[in-house]
């Protein structure tokens, strides 16, 4: 398949500090973020360090491989698998710049930035976005570094649709923070009426939540028999989606499909999206979606609970629910323990199978929803 000549093509660095599983998985996701972020991963240097290198992270030897990377496929940025300090950016640049030719080095949390930038579809989602990118890029102001053209849309491109260069010292940068903390203070009081409607109700308030691309959507359409957009593609959702659903008689809940998460997650982002993820905070319950299939669903379960921790939600009770059995080789049932307490639930999304188990079990917790559902989570 011929590349996009429009898009950037980039250099992905996947360095092991201390670490070694997984290292394989770790960069094939690395290399998708950058993919959904709008650039074609040309090479992938890996290595590993028992350290990081305080000036550039790299460290000489592998900086001059990323020069020679860089020449021979022509690549116009770097992408380091990690989280870079201000100054190991501007030090990056500087050594892999060409002749006069300027490098743009980006780290994980810019990527992810830029993805929520190109998903965000509500006012709202909108704005949490252009807060955790503002907050990021006052950590980036450093003396002697005038490279902040961070762009929102494709990664290298600038002068776009929709792209705009950011040329704001901290003061600005502060003032237009604290005018976005209060436009999305406005909207999470919205949420927070909303939310206390739904409760007054007695009706189940349950929440779907899941690494990335675990299939949260497919499974949210599959209960409600909706048509929410779903895609195979990273950070598909960002605005939360709340629907009544009717499980039979006496059995009515909410059910709200929220955004996914991942490894090592900016904290900026999380804070900025507080109003989205309070959903889960209120929940009743949660579904926590996993991707049966992922040779690592045992690493992104504690990713996705490291999340739900440091945002209050982990005394929320959960349903594990191993999705893409159809992929996995799994059989779709309802796994108990010798209590009759519910395990997990094994189903496919995309196929419906154990579909009509799992409504069950919802529709059994909403007849009794002052009894949390037994579960041994």
């Amino acid at each position: 398949m011929r590349r996009n000549p429009e898009r950037s093509r980039a250099v992905l660095v996947a360095l092991d500090i201390g670490r070694a599983s997984h290292a394989e998985d770790r960069a094939d996701e690395a290399t998708r973020l950058v993919r959904s972020a709008g650039a074609d991963v040309m090479q992938v240097i890996r290595g590993r360090r028992d350290r990081p290198d305080a000036a550039t992270f790299a460290g000489s030897g592998k900086v001059d491989e990323i020069k020679q990377a860089m020449a021979e496929h022509r690549a116009d940025i770097v992408v380091f698998d990690t989280q870079l300090t201000a100054s190991q950016i501007r030090n990056l640049e500087l050594a892999l710049a060409a002749g006069n030719s300027a490098v743009q080095v980006y780290d994980r949390t810019d990527i992810i930035l830029n993805i929520f930038a190109q998903r965000a579809q509500s006012h709202e989602g909108k704005l949490q976005v252009e807060l955790a990118r503002l907050e990021h890029l006052a950590t980036r102001l450093v003396r002697g570094w005038t490279h902040l053209e961070r762009q929102r849309g494709s990664l290298g491109k600038t002068g776009g649709p929709g792209e705009k260069q950011i040329e704001l010292d901290r003061r600005l940068i502060r003032d237009k923070v604290k005018k976005l903390k209060e436009r999305l203070k406005k909207v999470g009081k919205v949420r927070a009426t909303q939310r206390a409607g739904r409760a007054r109700s007695g009706v189940l308030r349950v929440a779907i939540v899941g690494y990335t691309n675990a299939g949260k959507s497919t499974l949210f359409n599959r209960i409600t028999r909706a048509d929410k957009y779903v895609a195979d593609k990273l950070f598909a959702t960002l605005d939360t989606t709340t629907r009544r659903v009717y499980l039979g008689e006496g059995a009515n809940i909410t059910l709200s499909d929220t955004v996914g998460f991942i490894r090592d997650l900016p904290h900026t982002l999380i804070e900025a999206f507080k109003a989205t993820l309070e959903e889960s905070v209120q929940a009743d319950l949660l579904l926590h979606v996993v991707d049966s299939a992922n040779p690592q669903y045992h690493e992104q379960i504690d990713s996705v609970n490291e999340v739900l921790a440091e945002i209050g939600a982990s005394e929320v009770p959960q349903l594990l629910v191993y999705n893409q059995v159809d992929r996995s080789g799994l059989e779709p049932e309802i796994v108990r323990d010798s209590h009759d307490k519910i395990l997990n639930i094994k189903v496919s999304a995309f196929t419906g199978a154990g579909i009509e188990a799992l409504r069950e079990v919802l529709a059994e917790a909403a007849r009794d929803a002052s009894r949390p559902l037994q579960t041994a989570a």
